[in-house]
Parts: C-alpha cells; structure tokens; sequence
C-alpha cells in the first residue's frame, strides 16, 4: 500500500466518536482519584512528564471525542509506556533501574497502592490502540504531539533540576546536558520526534488502514 492511500485511509472517518458511557465516566473517576494522590505524593510538577500528560490528554479526548487529541496521544504513549514496562520489571525484578525513571517504585516511603497507580503505563498503550481501531488515526497527530512534547520539555525546565522532569536537564543515555538550555530541549524534541514519535506515526497509519468498515470523510475534531 503506497504512501498516499495510507495517508487517506488516516484521513477517513464515518461519524463522531462513540465510547461506551462507563469508559467515558470511567475516565473522569480516574482523573478525580489519580490527579490529587500524585498531586500529594509528587507536586504539580510531576504532571509534566509526557506519560502523565498522555493520561490527563487521553480521559479529555474520551470526553470530547476528539480523534486528533486520542491519535496524539498514542503517539506519544505506546513506545514510551512500553520501555517505562520494560524498565519497571527490571528495577522490580533486579532492584536497580535499566535506564532510569521507575527507581520510585522500590520508595517504601510511598505506599505501595500509590505506586501500583503507575500501571497505567501497561493498560493505556492497550487502550489507545483500541480507540485508534475504534475510530482511526488522525495523521495531523504527530506535529500535535511534536508541539505537546516541545511546551512540556520547555516547561519541564523551570522545575527542580533534581527531578530531571522529561530529562529535560540530563539525557538518559550520557546523564549530562547536551548544552545550554535552549539546546538541551531542541535536540531532546527532536529525538523523540524523530525517534520516538515518526516510528509510531507511521504504525499507526499502517495499523488504521487495516480497520474494515471505513468511509472518506475530513480529519475529525471535538463532537
């Protein structure tokens, strides 16, 4: 299948979005539970990381019924979340972090149902798949994500340096600063664009053009 029609078959949709009421709802009581015991056990802060931007962008778009934001989403979460699983079983299974960013889950000062809440890693890449299948893949998606991962580095900047929030201040390879502050988030925006989020872009298109059913329609936004 060429480029074009795969692009085409990203483009298509046949009516606004329909999920099941209970994963809508399911969605906000989620929000009304996780948002204030991370706010408690992590500061505001913490919301930065992409993988928690993904959860609070994920329940809007399910509220919304808004394609492009889902699409956006699964962008940015499915290669993500699936090194976040991989590392977490080695930092439980091995007691030290592979890459680094899951040493919190071996914190016995945080009760250990408040780390069980980062399982949301394993399930949301399942859901997002299923909402891509559900109702397609927008393909306007990864610029999207590209500008959500630029403003979250950039903001990530004017945290506690400790944190290392995105690794907007240390990279996860070298743990150092590729240079300046400008230029550490420039070249970290663009790994993840180039390396992270084109793969999955183009998966996902591939992954939509197989989805039966389809009819030519405009690019989606909110119901």
């Amino acid at each position: 299948m060429s480029d074009s029609m795969l692009a085409s078959t990203a483009g298509k949709t046949s009516a606004p979005a329909q999920f099941p009421r209970a994963l809508r709802w399911g969605g906000l009581a989620w929000i009304a539970v996780w948002v204030p015991v991370y706010w408690h056990a992590w500061g505001p802060g913490n919301f930065l990381h992409l993988c928690d931007l993904a959860v609070l962008l994920t329940c809007v778009g399910l509220w919304t019924r808004n394609r492009l934001l889902l699409s956006s989403q699964a962008v940015s979460a499915l290669i993500v979340d699936l090194v976040w699983t991989v590392d977490a079983a080695w930092t439980v299974s091995v007691k030290r972090s592979l890459i680094g960013g899951t040493e919190y889950l071996l914190d016995a000062q945080v009760a250990w149902w408040i780390r069980a809440l980062s399982l949301f890693h394993v399930l949301l890449p399942v859901l997002l798949l299923w909402v891509v299948w559900r109702i397609g893949y927008d393909r306007r998606a990864w610029v999207l994500q590209c500008g959500i991962a630029l403003c979250a580095f950039s903001a990530a900047r004017f945290t506690n340096p400790a944190m290392n929030i995105n690794y907007a201040f240390r990279d996860p390879f070298w743990h150092r600063s590729l240079g300046p502050a400008p230029v550490h988030v420039i070249l970290s925006v663009i790994f993840m664009a180039v390396v992270v989020y084109l793969p999955t872009h183009g998966l996902l298109l591939r992954f939509a053009a197989h989805r039966p059913g389809e009819r030519t329609g405009p690019p989606s936004g909110p119901a």
